[in-house]
């Protein structure tokens, strides 16, 4: 006998903004409070499948906020649903958040490596740091994409580092500086996972003091260990797989 899937509270559609043809964020206003910390993820349904996006938004905000990458079927199984997807449509959202991918406090620094969606858990950890004062701590933030216009949060952690420029820093840095649609761009050039080493000895990070996150794409995530590791720095990572 087939078990029957539980029913989960309802999350309504009530913003979506398309960044490019594969690029979206997404906010839903949930039938009931979800509670979670900075950092994790939650758990979206639609027609019976399920999957789990790592939330962009604050705990003190009333909507929740993801930043979804579309992955064309037959490889992809959920975004090409969510792509169709209409304001006031809703998904189902497991009540409870889960992930280990949080701020630690207990260090001083924090090195933040992100490919593209990669970049939300950060964006939720520094959007709940501000809005609780807290102090004494400092994030670097490295984002890496193919083209610029991937860099959806940019404006916003540059408004941190411009508003509190002594505990955030954001380097933006484009892989494929050379393609027509990066025309124009004058920022950091080369893979985050690739100038990672040099920013940490640029900015004198210690291992003792500092906290290495890596999230998004798998590969990256490897390289960035087998750079850092080494080093003697411990590494807290959070994988994003094709869906």
């Amino acid at each position: 006998m087939r078990r029957r899937q539980p029913e989960f509270p309802k999350a309504a559609l009530v913003e979506r903004r398309d960044i490019t043809h594969d690029l979206m964020v997404m906010r839903f206003k949930t039938e009931e409070p979800l509670t979670f910390k900075p950092g994790q993820y939650c758990t979206l349904g639609l027609n019976g499948i399920e999957r789990a996006y790592s939330i962009a938004s604050a705990p003190h905000e009333s909507e929740i906020e993801i930043f979804v990458e579309l992955v064309p079927e037959p490889e992809g199984a959920l975004t090409p649903l969510m792509w169709k997807m209409k304001l006031g449509d809703e998904m189902s959202i497991r009540p409870r958040c889960k992930g280990r991918f949080v701020l630690e406090e207990a260090y001083s620094f924090h090195l933040m490596v992100a490919t593209v969606t990669g970049v939300a858990p950060f964006v939720s950890i520094l959007r709940d740091y501000f809005h609780r004062g807290v102090h004494g701590h400092r994030f670097h933030v490295l984002e890496g994409a193919s083209y610029y216009d991937e860099f959806v949060y940019d404006k916003e952690l540059r408004g941190m580092q411009n508003q509190r420029p002594s505990v955030v820093s954001f380097l933006p840095t484009v892989s494929r500086p050379k393609d027509p649609k990066n025309k124009g761009w004058i920022g950091s050039v080369g893979r985050v996972n690739e100038i990672v080493e040099a920013y940490a000895e640029m900015v004198d990070l210690r291992p003792e003091t500092t906290l290495v996150y890596a999230c998004g794409h798998p590969g990256m995530i490897e390289d960035v260990k087998a750079r850092m590791a080494p080093k003697g720095f411990k590494i807290s990572e959070e994988r994003f797989w094709k869906q």
